[in-house]
């Protein structure tokens, strides 16, 4: 140790204990990658070495979600399984098909990998769009990713819902909680809250009513951050609510903005509201027989016999911004006869399910890089 510093310099005569500490610090459990396996194993040791039993508890997954176990029916569980980690191999493999075949196309095919697109794609598609290196391509066309199906159809995705998210303001009077205050910025959100839950529940009626319809083609909407107070004996002068809106390309949406001012205007003095995010791109992707890339995706399905259901994503994508920028985009994921867990508890793909995807794929790119040159395009 330096002269003049206090303190004992680890070795034989350390305390176990200590030891014992300074070894789970060692452990880097620090996000954005932390080492929860290390920790995991760690405590399960020095529990065992006392006696004790352990239990871990993993997001009530069967399987540990990224060891991508596969129990005996083929099925893969792991996070990304279907979002979108399979498309990304899929791709890759169909490509490495294609180039095992000597095949050439009029067109050339681009793979790309951005990131950001769970949390809007700010930093992933929407500047990728921006940049040379994007123009360079040459797009003429882009396909993204889709959703499972349940049933033997296959789900083919021309266009997405606008995602709004909206806070939603009230301020009023502050008092003690004895009292029986007037004008309070809670009853102003009670009514707040109450019409956008009326407006809810009227489109998942609409939805239920109709089995024409699918979630893409109705608005969808949920109340999902609540703010305010400071104790529970004051009476807040502000609280907040906050709703994720998601809404198809059938609707007026300067109409539905306005219907969002009156709710607010209705419940009083003092409410506001503020987008977070506002989206008002409507573009869809042609899936005209005329059309020359739905004629060359479309061929290949029928030729493979695939059946097809085309709907209006009902979340959102990057494809929303490829189209904003005036390209045509589908999204598909082919997986049919395949529950829809993205996000959820044991997402799963059956491995046959996946390999049928390469072969689509593999009849699908060509295809598409093979439409001769369009007018629009010069």
């Amino acid at each position: 140790m330096a002269p003049g510093k206090q303190g004992k310099s680890a070795g034989a005569s350390e305390n176990p204990s200590v030891t014992l500490f300074r070894e789970y610090l060692r452990i880097d459990t620090v996000h954005p990658k932390p080492d929860y396996d290390a920790a995991v194993q760690f405590l399960e040791r020095v529990g065992t070495d006392l006696g004790l039993a352990c239990q871990k508890v993993e997001e009530h997954w069967t399987y540990p979600p990224f060891e991508a176990v596969k129990d005996s029916q083929g099925n893969i569980y792991a996070r990304g399984a279907q979002d979108m980690k399979c498309v990304s191999i899929q791709y890759l493999e169909a490509i490495r098909r294609l180039k095992a075949e000597g095949k050439s196309f009029a067109r050339t095919i681009h793979l790309s990998f951005v990131p950001d697109e769970e949390v809007g794609g700010h930093k992933g598609m929407v500047m990728f769009l921006q940049r040379p290196e994007f123009k360079a391509l040459n797009v003429g066309f882009a396909l993204d990713e889709g959703l499972a199906s349940p049933s033997d159809t296959y789900s083919v995705f021309y266009g997405e819902k606008s995602p709004w998210w909206i806070k939603v303001k009230c301020t009023g009077s502050p008092g003690h909680g004895s009292r029986f205050i007037t004008n309070t910025a809670a009853e102003k959100l009670h009514k707040v809250i109450t019409s956008f839950l009326a407006f809810r529940e009227s489109e998942k009626q609409r939805l239920k009513s109709n089995t024409s319809l699918t979630l893409g083609d109705v608005t969808s909407l949920n109340l999902t951050m609540l703010e305010g107070g400071v104790s529970f004996n004051v009476v807040p002068s502000e609280m907040a609510v906050g709703f994720d809106v998601r809404i198809p390309p059938t609707v007026d949406l300067k109409a539905f903005e306005e219907q969002v001012a009156a709710w607010c205007r209705a419940a009083g003095d003092g409410v506001t509201y503020e987008f977070h995010q506002k989206c008002m791109d409507q573009q869809i992707t042609s899936t005209e027989e005329s059309d020359p890339w739905w004629k060359a995706f479309s061929g290949v399905c029928r030729d493979m016999k695939l059946p097809l259901k085309l709907e209006i994503f009902p979340a959102a994508t990057d494809s929303r911004y490829i189209r904003a920028a005036g390209y045509p985009a589908l999204g598909f994921s082919p997986m049919n006869r395949t529950p829809v867990l993205l996000h959820d508890h044991n997402e799963f793909l059956n491995e046959d399910v996946f390999l049928r995807g390469i072969d689509i794929y593999a009849r699908l790119l060509p295809a598409l890089a093979s439409v001769p040159p369009l007018p629009a395009e010069g």
